[in-house]
């Protein structure tokens, strides 16, 4: 996107976490579409840099470091507002699942970590954006969640553990930060982007083949849910959990 193709300002701003690709990039991209300015965070400093750059370097900054790192969520936070003097938006997406196999075999300190990652991370950023802007003028929260936390998930259950904490989360904070802070959650389904590469790899068709809508997600399709929560047009939904999964739980039922 060029700064030609760069829509007027819309005078909001954003903070969206793990945006360097996948998920968090299709996020930050659907929000600058509309004119929002936005903080993109990441672990590595070299693709934040290329992401903002994509994005348009005007109305994109990128702040390294690890979601789970207190001191990395305070910086993203002060950063956002010395640049953009706002953060009206939160998009909670750093996640991580370092681990495939069964429940009872799962080393208890990558769980640990799952949590720390998907679920602590998201609570931290949710108390420095509440703490530096929200409180006193309101916005919006959307964790990303996942349909893993709705259901069993087999093989991935320390992943599908957290996902149903960030539901709950979600809940908890939207009891809290009402009535200026709305807090919702997507649940995607299976979206192709690296990090889910193991789910669909080598096998896409045949994995597609039990979605209605006949196709995996994009990042796109996150991010146009996104732009719906934090949006005028969801401003009396709060403390829900927005499926986006292609149909694929139309097949859970009977028949």
């Amino acid at each position: 996107m060029t700064a030609q193709e760069l829509p007027e300002p819309s005078g909001k701003v954003a903070l969206v976490t793990g945006a360097s690709r996948g998920i968090g990039y299709g996020v930050a991209e659907a929000l600058v579409t509309r004119g929002d300015r936005v903080c993109i965070t990441g672990r590595g400093e070299e693709a934040l840099k290329e992401a903002a750059e994509r994005l348009g370097a005007d109305r994109v900054i990128a702040v390294a470091g690890k979601a789970h790192d207190e001191a990395h969520q305070a910086l993203a936070v002060e950063r956002t507002m010395e640049a953009f003097g706002r953060v009206d938006f939160l998009i909670n997406n750093a996640g991580t699942n370092p681990v495939f196999g069964p429940m009872a075999e799962l080393d208890l300190n990558v769980v640990r970590k799952v949590y720390e990652t998907n679920v602590i991370s998201a609570l931290g950023f949710a108390q420095q954006t509440w703490k530096a802007w929200q409180k006193d003028h309101g916005g919006a929260i959307v964790n990303i969640a996942s349909i893993a936390g709705l259901t069993a998930s087999p093989f991935v259950g320390a992943y599908g553990m957290s996902k149903a904490a960030m539901v709950n989360l979600t809940l908890q904070l939207a009891h809290e930060f009402a009535p200026l802070v709305r807090v919702n959650a997507i649940a995607p389904a299976v979206v192709k982007t690296k990090f889910a590469t193991a789910l669909y790899e080598g096998r896409e068709e045949e994995v597609t083949a039990g979605y209605p809508l006949g196709r995996l997600g994009v990042p796109a399709d996150i991010g146009g849910a996104a732009a719906f929560l934090t949006s005028g047009q969801s401003d009396w939904i709060t403390g829900q959990t927005l499926v986006v999964d292609g149909g694929i739980f139309l097949n859970a039922g009977v028949g």
